[in-house]
């Protein structure tokens, strides 16, 4: 469990908690009335780690010092808690549709009758049938520091997304399982004796994204061919790990490719990740505009929040 900040603020300030519930992490921010982050904390309780019955613990144990001593307090989850296998089943809602809000929530009874707690829905999609959980509410806040945004939202991570935007509505959307592969490859297959766990080669990862873009049906070739030439001519662990994450990127952009060519594109995430998305699409003439993961998480959820109050006011 981490906290970065140590709650030492008045109970009185705290207004309510967004929480971000992955399938391998639990985000948890105490936030102000104003929007102030008091707080965050994080623990590894993701919901595979989870049963139903245990939700409301590993919540508590995050937030509980913080909890008003009487009253109820605002808890807005959006992510793997809404799952069927989470806390409680949030129904998905059907694009073409706006990143929901509370009126779409399921509200989970708690031992802890401080805790007023929704969950948010995902968003699906029949042809070709997709899902998203958790992504759907960056999007919301995707909206709400871009008001009028109509284009793509790029969603990097284990399960990358790709998104369609327009008129406020998630119209589209696609699911490519790149980073899942990429961990797989790497801890499972024969490239585990290749692969670098660290280092890298940005113009090995390049070559490799043209490869992987242009010709997507060579992809298992190529993998193989990583193995082989580590074994041949002594690949480099660090210049192998570029190429097979240039070869599977490539690989979804050449899937993706109609969600982004010839679109305005904000990709959503930090760090070397979304970078590598970045540099991807830079090199195919497209120039993304990056927004912060955190901070779109935080504003989609308060939309959210916001929305329905309005909603209902």
């Amino acid at each position: 469990m981490s906290r970065t900040n140590g709650y030492g603020g008045s109970r009185a300030n705290l207004a309510w908690i967004a929480v971000d519930w992955g399938t391998s992490n639990l985000r948890v921010w105490l936030l102000g009335e104003d929007g102030d982050i008091l707080d965050r904390r994080t623990s590894d309780a993701g919901m595979a780690a989870l049963k139903p019955d245990a939700f409301e613990a590993a919540l508590l144990a995050l937030v509980e010092d913080a909890l008003p001593r009487r009253g109820t307090l605002p808890v807005v989850c959006c992510g793997m808690a809404g799952a069927r296998q989470g806390w409680a089943e949030a129904a998905y809602l059907s694009v073409p549709a706006a990143p929901p809000d509370l009126t779409h929530a399921t509200t989970v009874a708690t031992a802890d009758d401080r805790l007023d707690v929704r969950l948010l829905p995902g968003l699906k999609q029949a042809r070709p049938a997709d899902v998203m959980r958790g992504e759907e509410t960056q999007i919301g806040g995707v909206l709400t520091a871009e008001p009028g945004f109509d284009g793509v939202v790029c969603l990097p991570g284990t399960h990358s997304k790709w998104a369609q935007v327009s008129a406020g509505e998630v119209v589209s959307f696609r699911t490519f399982m790149t980073g899942e592969l990429f961990a797989l490859l790497t801890g499972h297959s024969v490239l585990r004796h290749t692969i670098g766990a660290t280092g890298w080669d940005d113009g090995a990862f390049e070559v490799a994204l043209s490869e992987g873009l242009s010709h997507p049906a060579r992809l298992t070739g190529g993998l193989f061919g990583l193995r082989a030439e580590a074994l041949l001519n002594d690949l480099a662990p660090e210049t192998a790990r570029a190429r097979l994450s240039g070869l599977l990127i490539g690989m979804e952009l050449a899937g993706a490719r109609p969600y982004w060519l010839g679109q305005a594109v904000t990709i959503v995430g930090e760090g070397t990740l979304a970078r590598r998305y970045g540099k991807a699409l830079e090199a195919q003439g497209i120039v993304p505009k990056m927004l912060d993961a955190e901070a779109v998480t935080l504003g989609g959820l308060a939309r959210a929040r916001l929305a329905a109050t309005e909603r209902t006011a």
